[in-house]
């Protein structure tokens, strides 16, 4: 699911590729609240996966959140 989230936020969010590694933080990757919620609506309207802004923003990395993506797909 990693690469599907990196995939999401280079061609959707427009962050640099070099800033998302699994370890990377929220910060480190530059995503702001604002497009934390959208990484929220597009997972649910593209992928079917739903987390919340607010899950994502505790997320502590970018590996975190695609392991969360992970948990919720298999659940769908």
């Amino acid at each position: 699911m990693f690469d599907t989230l990196k995939e999401i936020l280079v061609d959707k969010l427009k962050v640099d590729p070099s800033r998302i590694t699994p370890h990377a933080t929220r910060e480190e990757a530059e995503l702001d609240s604002l497009a934390v919620v959208e990484l929220s609506m597009l997972l649910d309207k593209e992928y079917g996966v739903v987390i919340s802004d607010d899950e994502l923003m505790e997320a502590e990395n970018i590996g975190e959140m695609a392991r969360m993506m992970t948990e919720r797909r298999t659940t769908v």
